[in-house]
This record gives structure tokens, C-alpha cells and sequence, in this order.
């Protein structure tokens, strides 16, 4: 019979009787069947829509039964199906039997479906028993009921939806294993689904932890400039690491040591920050750097501090700066110009703290300590 005869001779694809102890199962079911969507293949086989099982009766949507009214008579007329929520509050339910028994009269006997929730069929006991008596005396005892506690799976969510699917099953009178298969295939997909949606809410939980946590950072200095033994190694810079709304400030010792900022809030990780390196005999470093935990500066030394040579000669007895007098510093010949200075530029790789100096005329001292500048006077002898 197709779904269009159907809808035509029925108003509703089917009548759920309830006791009111087991509403909430009423609803659930009502919203499992009405949107059931059927397999493709099937709907396109027997003219169904994917969702084939609309409307279903559920008293609480239309009307509050008190009894069989004829308006529910006549809702259970117009309806394909009876299916019957068992419990053992419904096989004490008095209105159930009667439904039953009326949807009996019309002679659709064969249409009455069972969908166990609590208790036991058959069980010879009123507190556990989920068979209205109605069921012996109309002599469907016989009749398959689906269970949501049959122990099938080991996951009692899957014992429940397979009763769903089997209750469509009988509804549409089609094999159970023809939609089970492609049901539980989809309730896989869909758990995946779930967890690895729960996967990134739980990174994302943790990356909002992490973010409001403070974290150490580690910095660390590299010399890019020509390495030259003679000279004096850093000592004591001056470390400066300013963020949107705070500065830290360390004394870096040497220049194979680190400096460690604690407690930097974790939000301005990878992201740009100020950093200083200041110390004497080096350039001072003023840069921007991306945030991590670990971070490296380039320094460089300042070339100028032992190259760059400018003292005055000085005559003592005269009172006088000496001009164009021959000065050999380090191999290097100047000549003092006419207000006794003295200039010359060492190459980083040559720089000392100490050089030899010799000129035309006999010196007071014949070594030049740097470093010096215009006033610094060597003294004729």
C-alpha cells in the first residue's frame, strides 16, 4: 500500500497511548518518528518523503484526554497506527486498555505496536510488569514489542535506538536490518562527530587556560660583530623588556648568560614586544622581537671605543700643543695637526686596550691606553 493511499484514508500515520508517568517518553517518541528521514533509496522505491512518519497524535499537543471523548474515538479513526508505550504505570492504566481495545473494535489489530520503556513483559508481577492486561485479553501476547533495555549492545544508548528503528520497522513494514545498518553507520558518524567537536572546544578551553596563565621568558644575547680576543668581554647590560602595559628591566652578566623575566603575562605570546640591550664598550641595542619563551638578541660591539684614537701632544716647558710632529701608533704613521691632535681609526679585528706609540721627539709615556678622546694628553719629555 503507498504512503500517498495512505495519507489519504488516515489523518494521523499514528495514535501514541500513554500513561501520564511516562509523558516524557510520549514526547521523545512523537519527535524520534516525526523525524525519522528514511534511506533515499527506499523513499524513491515507494513514493515515500524522507520523513514518511507525520503527523502522530500525542495527546498533549491537541487535546487532554479524560476518557474515550468521541473526539478521541475519532482521533484513533483517523489514525494508521496504535502504538502503545509500556510500562508498568501503563499496564495499570485503565484509559490505555481502552484504547486498545477500541483501536481492537476497528479492526486494525494487526496495526498495534508496542514500545517498552520500563519494567518487564510478562513478568507475572504488577510492580515490574509492562503488559496491559488488554494485551491477553485481545490475545496479543504474541506480538514482538520493541525494547529499549533489550541487551543487545553493550551501550545502552544503542539499545535504545535500535528500538526506535525497529518500532519504524514495523511501521512501515519494511526489513529491520535494511535500516539499522545505515542508522547505526550514521550514529557512529555522528558520535565522531561530537567527540571531535568536543576535541576542539576542549583545545580551545585549554588555549583560553594557557592564555590567562603567566609564563617565564628567557633571554639571551648574540654577538654579530667580529670577535676580538684582546678586548674586554660584556659585563653587566642592561636588559629592558617592555610590554603594552608593563617594563622589566634584568642585568645580563656576561654574554654567555641569560636573563629570565617571570611571571609575563601569557597573552603576549607571539606577539611584538620592545627589548634594550645596553652596556658599555657595546651599541646599544633598540629592537622589536616576537614574544616566546625563548628569546635571542643581537649585539654588536662599538667599533669607536678601542679604534678610534684622538689624543693631543703637549709641550709641558712651553705650554704649548705640538703640531706636525711624526707619531707611529701600532705601526700606523700619523702626523699631529696644527693643534696638537692626534687621529687615527684601529680596524675592529686589530683593536687593543693597549697600544705601543713612538714618535719624532721623546714621549713621557710610550704606550696609549684606551679608551681616550680629545682631551687626553701624551706629554713631551
Amino acid at each position: 500500500m503507498s504512503l500517498s493511499f495512505m495519507e489519504q484514508q488516515y489523518k494521523y500515520f499514528a495514535f501514541i497511548s500513554y500513561n501520564s508517568h511516562d509523558l516524557k517518553w510520549g514526547k521523545r517518541l512523537q519527535k524520534k518518528l516525526e523525524h525519522y528521514r528514511m534511506p533515499a533509496t527506499l523513499c524513491s522505491e515507494r513514493g515515500w518523503k524522507r520523513t514518511p512518519i507525520q503527523p502522530v497524535f500525542f495527546a498533549p499537543t491537541d487535546i487532554q484526554p479524560g476518557g474515550l471523548s468521541q473526539e478521541l474515538q475519532e482521533r484513533l479513526k483517523a489514525s494508521r497506527h496504535l502504538v502503545v508505550i509500556c510500562s508498568p504505570h501503563s499496564a495499570k492504566s485503565e484509559w490505555v486498555g481502552r484504547e486498545m481495545a477500541f483501536f481492537h473494535q476497528l479492526g486494525r489489530t494487526q496495526d498495534i505496536h508496542f514500545f517498552i520503556v520500563e519494567g518487564e513483559p510478562h513478568s507475572g508481577d504488577p510492580d515490574t510488569e509492562c503488559f496491559n492486561p488488554m494485551v491477553e485479553t485481545l490475545g496479543l501476547h504474541e506480538i514482538l514489542a520493541a525494547n529499549i533495555h533489550e541487551d543487545v549492545h553493550r551501550i545502552s544508548y544503542l539499545n535504545r535506538e535500535r528500538a526506535y528503528v525497529q518500532l519504524v520497522s514495523k511501521l512501515l513494514d519494511v526489513e529491520f536490518d535494511a535500516i539499522w545498518k545505515r542508522h547505526r553507520r550514521q550514529l557512529i558518524r555522528k558520535a565522531i562527530a561530537w567527540m571531535l567537536g568536543i576535541l576542539v572546544v576542549f583545545a580551545a578551553l585549554v588555549g583560553v587556560w594557557r592564555h590567562g596563565l603567566p609564563m617565564d621568558v628567557t633571554l639571551r644575547v648574540n654577538e654579530v660583530s667580529e670577535y676580538n680576543a684582546n678586548l674586554p668581554e660584556m659585563q653587566d647590560a642592561v636588559v629592558t623588556l617592555a610590554l603594552p602595559n608593563k617594563t622589566e628591566t634584568d642585568t645580563l652578566r656576561t654574554m654567555d648568560g641569560k636573563v629570565v623575566f617571570r611571571n609575563i603575562p601569557h597573552k603576549y605570546l607571539n606577539k611584538p614586544v620592545h627589548v634594550t640591550v645596553s652596556c658599555r664598550d657595546f651599541l646599544t641595542t633598540d629592537t622589536t622581537v616576537v614574544l616566546t619563551d625563548t628569546v635571542t638578541v643581537s649585539v654588536a660591539r662599538d667599533p669607536a671605543v678601542y679604534g678610534d684614537i684622538r689624543f693631543r701632544l703637549y709641550d709641558p716647558q712651553t705650554e704649548q700643543y705640538l703640531s706636525g710632529v711624526e707619531v707611529v701608533i701600532e705601526g700606523h704613521t700619523v702626523w699631529s695637526d696644527e693643534t696638537g691632535l692626534v687621529t687615527l681609526t684601529i680596524p675592529l679585528a686589530a683593536q687593543k686596550k693597549t697600544y705601543p706609540i713612538m714618535a719624532s721627539i721623546p714621549l713621557h709615556e710610550d704606550s696609549l691606553y684606551m679608551p681616550c678622546g680629545d682631551t687626553y694628553c701624551i706629554f713631551r719629555q
